[in-house]
């Protein structure tokens, strides 16, 4: 992967291709979008290294900056696109949720959080943006749940960046101590799994106690 990101990193495809693999992970979460934020972070951070270690001038380096913003505001995008579909509804979609036990539980659980308003409301969108498919399940149940869009879209730009200046500066820090390697990509890889594994729980965790206090 690090050879086919580092190919990109000379053009604007490196945008395009972190933009339209964060914007798709809403609807696919077994897109690897973080890990190729990272990966670009990494190379940016390592080629960088590079340069200033032989004293040349680093060329075809993404700006890391226009990396976070680019793959913020995908990801806002995509939870706006989930969201409006949710809202929209239909007979598909509503059978759809009714399947999923997690998703109607989130929805449940979500709608609570967002009807007390408060901190409360803005931990839940901004942790569970970190935790496997925990956008998915927030941006369809608010839309599904039909919250209003100020309810929502503050919370879920805040985890926007918040997640995309995590997984940039993961790349970063990774390929400025270990370089543009797959070590790096992997370390870098692995704080953000215990990120979303630390995530999962806090999110899941209100409805643990509900039922062992249910019990």
């Amino acid at each position: 992967m690090l050879e086919s990101v580092g190919s990109l990193t000379g053009s604007p495809w490196i945008y395009a291709a972190v933009a339209v693999s964060v914007v798709l992970d809403v609807f696919l979460p077994v897109l690897p979008s973080g890990v190729l934020v990272i990966t670009a972070a990494t190379a940016a951070a390592g080629t960088a290294a590079a340069g200033t270690a032989t004293g040349a001038v680093p060329h075809a380096v993404p700006d890391l900056l226009v990396l976070t913003l680019c793959a913020a505001t995908a990801s806002v995008l995509g939870d706006l696109v989930a969201y409006r579909l949710a809202w929209r509804g239909g007979e598909r979609l509503d059978r759809a949720i009714a399947r999923s036990r997690r998703l109607t539980q989130a929805q449940e659980r979500l709608g609570e959080v967002l009807a007390r308003g408060g901190p409360a409301r803005g931990v839940l969108v901004v942790v569970a943006r970190f935790a496997p498919a925990g956008r998915s399940v927030v941006s369809l149940g608010a839309g599904a749940a039909h919250r209003r869009v100020r309810e929502f879209l503050p919370w879920s730009a805040l985890a926007g960046c918040a997640w995309a200046g995590y997984s940039v500066g993961l790349g970063y820090f990774g390929g400025q101590w270990l370089g543009a390697t797959w070590l790096a990509t992997g370390v870098s890889f692995g704080a953000l799994f215990v990120a979303g594994a630390g995530a999962a729980y806090l999110v899941r965790r209100p409805a643990v106690r509900e039922q062992r206090a249910g019990a």
